[in-house]
């Protein structure tokens, strides 16, 4: 394991994880749920105490380094956490919160070393544990309301990392590079699991960095790395150097990246990028085809269909032209729902109630959309909360965005509903500039008229000019916070109303008019 100036070989790693797993022992009381928290950056001493939770038979509750206040305690109480482990980088985070009877330790503390030493050289016999034993509890990311705890078996671990492996044909002589955060299931299926699997050297990173993101990769000799959705692009959108391509990296593996990134990463590192799909929840996961058209995740696995949300039918085949652009998305678009079962969904943890929404009449319901095609392959078309109701139809999200992102102007995009002022709701896109460019109105505006597959109720009303968006830890996009705000910002928002030629400034006055009557 390596890590800025530090590193450890695997006997020293599996060595340190039993002193801890000792340590559990005797800080975790076995009439409570044997749980503790980690609140913690990507450090080596999150990698040890995963090895202690697995050897003691005890549970890793990952703790999101961006919460605060109450909303941190609220985790750290559902969650049942005995003790949090945390550092001195996020020490303050738990200064005055309720630990409900539990305690925090800093492990960059004297308190820390005190307390461990005692047990080096333990010989803990590991617990014995069964693929379905819980390991990890896993936050969502929260993008749409309070994070739910999703229960993450060991084989729900395990079994990416191994088939990972084995798929990409890693081994002793690999690095598998880790700077997603290691509190969310990316980097513990995609990432740390892989290494485990393999046998491979894992290099650890603070928090991600796109800047970083080569130098690390030439420097710890990484042959492969893990991603989900924006940092692939913020990677791309770095300045190009000369001799990018020449580095160890082979595999690039994550989701959600874009068809335009995925393509500018290969050409400029020369490594092949495999772009999949799942969740933390692990109800549904579609592997990528080799095969696959440009924008397509794979084929769509058998066991998992499309429905209407609000037929509870199938939808009907994506149909496109020649340019490959979907036709039908308000028709085709619709629920990803597994039909056979739960497939890996053991439950959230003390939500009952969320539960109930995912599995219905014996059906997995993903939440997230996607249209298929007349060969199978399977279109991501978003989340279920990215539907919009416009004119009486309902609209996702996603497909607006892989449109705009055509825009030769814009380097990141983000498509949500606003009220609209008599009833259901106007698309609003908030945009980040690339780094070369200002937004034009009129240059938008053709481009918006000349698309095609812009349907007249897909088209955005409203457009703000960012130059960051609200996000998770994840660099998922907090859509439900630009929402909220809509046009009430320090940005400058534009407004096309039907039949305007072009965007407009909105002042004060515009605002305050009858388009913008409803809240």
């Amino acid at each position: 394991l390596q890590f800025e100036n530090t590193s450890l070989t695997w006997r020293e790693h599996v060595q340190a994880g039993r002193d801890r797993a000792a340590l559990l022992h005797e800080l975790l009381d076995p009439r409570r749920p044997r749980h503790f928290g980690i609140l913690m950056d990507n450090v080596p001493e999150f990698s040890l105490l995963l090895g202690a939770a697995a050897l003691s038979g005890s549970v890793v509750v990952g703790l999101n380094t961006t919460r605060r206040g109450q909303a941190l305690a609220r985790d750290i109480a559902l969650a049942d956490c005995q003790v949090v482990f945390t550092e001195t980088a996020n020490a303050r985070l738990l200064d005055g919160l309720d630990l409900g009877g539990g305690r925090g330790i800093d492990v960059d503390s004297a308190e820390w070393a005190a307390l461990l030493a005692p047990y080096a050289g333990a010989t803990v016999e590991p617990v014995p544990a069964s693929p379905t034993d819980l390991f990890m509890l896993i936050f969502t990311s929260g993008t749409s309301g309070d994070p739910k705890a999703v229960c993450c078996t060991h084989e729900k671990i395990t079994g990416p990392g191994v088939m990972l492996a084995e798929r990409f044909g890693l081994g002793a002589d690999d690095v598998v590079y880790v700077s997603m955060p290691m509190f969310h299931s990316n980097a513990m299926m995609a990432g740390w699991a892989v290494a485990l699997a393999a046998g491979s050297g894992i290099a650890l990173r603070r928090r991600f960095s796109a800047s970083g993101f080569l130098p690390d990769v030439r420097r710890f000799g990484v042959t492969y790395a893990n991603y989900v959705g924006k940092p692939l692009s913020y990677i791309v959108a770095t300045p190009e150097e000369p001799g990018e391509a020449d580095n160890p990296l082979r595999i690039m593996y994550g989701n959600e990246g874009t068809a335009p990134a995925i393509a500018a990463f290969r050409r400029r590192f020369g490594a092949t990028v495999v772009d999949g799909f799942g969740s933390t929840e692990g109800g549904i996961s579609i592997s990528a085809a080799p095969d696959a058209p440009p924008g397509a995740l794979g084929r769509l696995p058998d066991g998992v269909q499309i429905f209407d949300p609000d037929t509870g039918s199938p939808c009907p085949v994506a149909e496109f032209d020649a340019d490959g652009r979907v036709l039908n998305a308000d028709v085709a678009t619709g629920e990803l729902v597994n039909v056979t079962g739960s497939g890996l969904f053991a439950g959230y943890y003390k939500n009952p109630g969320a539960d109930a929404e995912r599995m219905r009449d014996g059906r997995y319901h993903s939440g997230d959309l996607g249209y298929v095609d007349a060969e199978g392959f399977v279109y991501f078309a978003g989340r279920s909360s990215g539907w919009m109701r416009v004119d009486g139809e309902n609209i996702a999200a996603a497909p607006i965005e892989r449109i705009l992102l055509r825009y030769p102007g814009f380097a990141q995009v983000a498509v949500y509903a606003v009220p609209d002022a008599d009833v259901g709701d106007r698309v609003m896109a908030a945009v980040i500039p690339t780094a070369t460019d200002e937004f034009d109105p009129v240059a938008f505006a053709d481009f918006l008229d000349a698309q095609p597959d812009l349907g007249p109720k897909q088209l955005p009303t409203l457009i703000r000019v960012c130059s960051d968006f609200p996000r998770t830890a994840t660099f998922k996009v907090l859509t439900r916070t630009l929402s909220a705000e809509r046009w009430n910002c320090t940005d400058p928002v534009w407004m096309r109303s039907r039949g305007d030629r072009e965007f407009t400034l909105l002042t004060p006055d515009l605002a305050s008019g009858a388009p913008f009557g409803r809240s």
